[in-house]
């Protein structure tokens, strides 16, 4: 299959997300060209701020390699990643710490993006990943946007910031 093609799969589970009230990111791990992890992200299910859809991927992918009884480094190494949303700092991190081949993202994230749009996480290693954004990047920012259009229920509290009024001070001198 083709890029295009494994990031409309992609954006199906993101869809599945967004429907189930969670950050509508979908992710796929291709290896020797099959599907061996999808994810998307379980942090209102789980209560669990770490668990994105690439941190999901990630655990299937060592279960899959004790399964097969294949050495997991081996696997990550010839992994092409396909995310619906460039992943944060965090997911990035690890996603070059395993050395997987290629990332594909769709659009960019402006609040947590770990390639290129809030740091650029790759300078930080020797990595030899190829990453590739913007493919479909429409489509995945239209779910985005219709995620935050709706209510967050697991998301705090605004905080409000009240009026600070200026406090009188007197001072007594006293000799």
């Amino acid at each position: 299959m083709d890029t295009l093609t494994w990031m409309d799969i992609a954006l199906q589970k993101a869809e599945e997300s967004l429907k189930a009230g969670e950050v509508p990111v979908g992710c796929l791990f291709i290896y020797c060209n099959e599907i061996i992890a999808t994810g998307s992200n379980t942090v209102n299910e789980t209560c669990n701020a770490t668990r994105h859809a690439e941190i999901n991927c990630i655990d299937q992918v060592l279960k899959f390699s004790s399964e097969k009884s294949l050495d997991y480094e081996t696997v990550f190494c010839n992994l092409d990643v396909i995310v619906t949303v460039e992943p944060c700092i965090m997911c990035m991190s690890a996603l070059l710490q395993l050395q997987v081949r290629s990332i594909v993202y769709g659009c960019a994230n402006d609040r947590f993006g770990g390639c290129v749009s809030v740091l650029e996480i790759p300078k930080f290693y020797d990595s030899k990943v190829t990453i590739h954004g913007n493919v479909k990047g429409e489509e995945a920012m239209r779910l985005l946007q219709n995620f935050y259009k709706g209510v967050n229920p697991n998301a705090p509290e605004p905080k409000i910031k009240k009026e600070r009024g200026t406090k009188e001070t007197s001072s007594t001198e006293t000799k």
